[in-house]
């Protein structure tokens, strides 16, 4: 059987606006504002990529960064009490997963199923 999703155009790395959120935010655990910059690029391309594969992709990055911002308040806050740091450490693995196979769908350049979900 022969695989029939589309390929990057370039035949290597496609870098689409999903590929560079993706990127962006897994990057943050480096450099820590891209994940900022991520989340506003999600928005100002929103209106860009209506209608495209890529439009779930930038509703799963904001979703993924709002909930990763909520979480990471409730852990810092909950480290006074010591329980905030496993919950800090879940949520950076999180962010990282869903980045991460957002990535690998985003290079087959196949939109994602329920942007709504807690993964892919």
């Amino acid at each position: 059987m022969v695989d029939q999703s589309p390929q990057p155009a370039s035949g290597g790395f496609d870098m689409n606006k999903a590929t560079i959120i993706s990127l962006l935010y897994i990057a943050a655990f480096v450099v820590g504002i891209t994940g900022l910059v991520g989340v506003v690029l999600a928005f100002v391309w929103q209106d860009e990529v209506a209608g495209t594969w890529e439009e779930s992709h930038l509703q799963f990055h904001i979703r993924t960064f709002v909930i990763g911002l909520i979480g990471s308040v409730i852990g810092i806050i909950l480290s006074i009490v010591l329980i905030g740091i496993p919950i800090l450490i879940a949520v950076a693995v999180w962010i990282l997963v869903r980045s991460i196979l957002a990535l690998l769908k985003a290079q087959k350049q196949e939109p994602i199923a329920d942007p709504k979900t807690w993964f892919i």
